[in-house]
């Protein structure tokens, strides 16, 4: 059980605080509001160019890193189609540095060409890197358009194109930041060894004087549900043929989440999982396969992924895969493999929720999702599901008018 405080400044910023008496160590995480799937259409990469742009300085502070590294700190974020998240991790006496330079950047980050520049060419030579020059890095960038016809789920992270961050404007770049990065679209969790009041002193003292804006609203269009199989099969410079399954499953905060959580793991989580034993183990026809959800906030993805064997065509995995699904909608698991299911589920919770940065980012996230008290119920909503509800979702999920088939097919030399 992971014990948390919360409470809120007037200007809207929501705080959790998790107090861990057991640490010299301090986190501050901060959670933003906004990720790929609020971009516009036609200027994407924003939110992921926003997190390198967040690294750049202040209007008060013109080097972000150099103080909080003479503080015995270290920091990082990343940027998902759903959120962007801030954090840094420093030793507890120190953390009003950490304070100081979060709440400066959250009001007045430093606009300057050379910083815009700078940052524009490292996300560029990421995407390039990344996306573009490395074997099945653009698996996402046509898979995501595949499955995703109207939602913007339809695009990547990084950006449908390299041109849109090109072509990035300063006045598009300020806009972006005034509208989602502001104290009423931020979670501010703050963990380490301190006392409730204190904590709330010193949230006052570096964030109480922002000005608070209203929250942005959120209009996405649904995605509509799939009726028709669709497939496409793309040529790459690759060492091998490669297959991405990709079925629509709920939303986050559905239940079902969470059994399509544990259908994905039945399917294709380790060398125990059903794919594996059969397609890769017994039949030989894969060298790697696997099976995963995206986790995303609206409705996401189960995807079953992986590599061909030499000589084994995509028709001979593609009916060894139907085989294997159509067994887990046909008939229920036993309460034995559920069991297994269940403690593994339990062993990586339990492990994750050993780092003090682990807890922090995800009170803040569950925060987010309605009630930061949701890190705590997960346990129990895992343990509750019976192998009816899996037999259920199977059959509701794994249909194939509801899937999405990418084919990397290798080039001959």
């Amino acid at each position: 059980m992971i014990q948390f405080e919360r409470f809120s400044l007037e200007n809207g910023l929501k705080v959790i605080f998790h107090k861990d008496t057991t640490t010299p160590l301090a986190v501050v995480n901060t959670l933003y509001d906004v990720g790929a799937r609020d971009e516009d259409p036609e200027k994407t990469g924003f939110a992921h160019l926003f997190e390198h742009l967040m690294f750049g300085g202040s209007v008060n502070i013109p080097d972000f890193d150099a103080p909080l590294q003479h503080a015995g700190g270290e920091s990082n974020a990343f940027t998902s189609n759903d959120i962007t998240n801030y954090y840094d991790v420093l030793p507890a006496q120190n953390i009003e540095t950490a304070l100081w330079l979060e709440s400066d950047r959250m009001l007045s980050l430093g606009f300057t060409p050379k910083s815009l520049e700078t940052q524009r060419s490292v996300v560029i030579e990421e995407f390039k890197q990344r996306y573009l020059n490395q074997p099945y890095g653009d698996v996402w960038l046509k898979l995501r358009p595949l499955a995703y016809h109207t939602h913007p789920y339809q695009w990547a992270t990084i950006g449908k194109e390299i041109s849109h961050i090109e072509d990035a404007k300063m006045e598009d770049v300020k806009a972006f930041f005034h509208k989602f990065y502001n104290p009423s679209n931020a979670i501010l969790c703050i963990a380490g060894n301190f006392e409730l009041d204190e904590v709330k002193r010193l949230v006052e003292k570096w964030y109480g004087d922002i000005p608070s804006k209203m929250k942005p609203a959120r209009i996405l269009t649904a995605e509509l549900p799939q009726t028709e199989f669709r497939e496409q099969i793309i040529e790459r410079n690759v060492p091998s043929d490669a297959f991405y399954y990709a079925f629509k499953m709920s939303e986050r905060k559905s239940a079902e989440y969470y059994i399509t959580d544990m259908l994905s793991d039945a399917l294709g989580r380790d060398k125990s999982s059903r794919l594996y034993t059969s397609i890769q183990k017994e039949q030989k026809l894969v060298t790697e396969i696997g099976a995963y959800i995206t986790g995303s906030l609206d409705n996401g993805l189960l995807v079953i992924s992986g590599k061909l064997s030499p000589d084994v065509t995509f028709e001979e995995v593609d009916t060894a895969i139907w085989k294997v699904l159509s067994e887990i909608q046909t008939e229920k698991i036993s309460t034995k493999e559920l069991d297994r299911l269940k403690n593994k589920i339990k062993t990586a919770k339990a492990f994750q929720e050993q780092g003090l940065l682990n807890r922090a980012m995800n009170l803040a996230y569950f925060e987010l999702l309605g009630d930061a008290d949701g890190v705590n119920q997960e346990a129990i909503l895992y343990e509750q599901i019976q192998p009816e509800h899996i037999l259920a979702n199977a059959q509701d999920i794994l249909q194939k008018t509801n899937c999405s088939l990418l084919k990397v097919k290798a080039i001959q030399s």
